[in-house]
């Protein structure tokens, strides 16, 4: 009974303090604060979502732009690197073009040596044939192996058999060889005493060594005493059977053995001087 009547006390209180209308407004304010209070939370986790977001593309970017500038930086060392081998580059180009071009005037110059060479030998060549025309083919040989002149003089025609001493007729063609290389100072030459494999036995003459060197000196003497050929522009060598020009199994082929021949040599030191003149009118 007291309970029920303190309920009755207090429904009136409370009816007299807030009324149904106030009531519901509470109740409507307290809903609307619910849900602004969750749009507010959604919203404020949407906003940490979006800031952590924002930090990772921070973080990424800012790898980004360090692995850019470090590979600035080495591009910009590589075109440094780049732009020094170009110029060394060019630079060893420019020194290889310069030392083709020193070669190809040492070759130019080389060749125009030989060709003058090459002039001097056709000249002399010419020069003999001139002057030995007349002259047995089977007595002179005059011929040409690598710009090297051969004047080569049967020993019927020099010698007589098994001797060293020059015969008169032999004395004429020397003279008109002499004539020749007498108008050529720039020549030196050597003289060759060849023979054939028979052994000699012959008092004075101890062998084929022996008697090829004494015709070489003996025909050296004659163009240095009659006929003026200056003796320092002489050789005078023996050369024995060894180098023959034919087999010694016949009569014929040991007479072609038995020879002097007449080397004429180009002073090389001549022939480089004109390399040397032509190298130095191209600098």
């Amino acid at each position: 009974m007291k309970k029920a009547a303190a309920l009755i006390v207090t429904g009136v209180l409370f009816a007299s303090c807030v009324s149904q209308k106030q009531f519901t407004e509470l109740e409507e304010l307290q809903q609307n604060t619910k849900n602004l209070l969750d749009s507010t939370t959604v919203q404020l986790n949407t906003c940490s979502d979006e800031k952590e977001a924002a930090i990772a593309q921070v973080a990424n970017l800012t790898e980004q732009n360090k692995f850019l500038t470090e590979n600035n930086q080495d591009l910009i060392n590589n075109i440094g690197n780049l732009t020094t081998l170009s110029t060394k580059g060019a630079e060893n180009l420019e020194k290889s073009l310069e030392s083709m071009k020193e070669k190809d005037i040492r070759i130019q110059r080389m060749q125009d040596a030989v060709t003058k060479k090459d002039s001097v030998t056709l000249a002399l060549v010419t020069s003999l044939k001139g002057v030995l025309g007349n002259m047995s083919d089977e007595d002179i040989e005059i011929n040409v192996e690598k710009g090297v002149v051969y004047v080569s003089i049967s020993d019927k025609l020099l010698f007589r058999s098994g001797s060293y001493t020059v015969t008169s007729r032999a004395k004429e063609v020397l003279g008109k060889v002499a004539k020749v290389v007498n108008d050529k100072p720039e020549l030196e030459f050597m003289v060759e005493g060849h023979t054939d494999n028979v052994p000699i036995k012959i008092d004075g003459i101890q062998d084929n060594w022996d008697l090829s060197v004494k015709r070489a000196t003996a025909v050296v003497r004659i163009l240095e005493k009659d006929f003026g050929v200056i003796p320092s522009r002489m050789t005078a060598a023996g050369r024995s059977y060894y180098l023959p020009v034919a087999d010694n199994d016949t009569a014929s082929n040991r007479a072609k053995n038995r020879r002097t021949r007449i080397v004429v040599l180009p002073k090389l030191d001549q022939f480089y001087d004109l390399i040397e003149k032509g190298m130095s009118a191209a600098q």
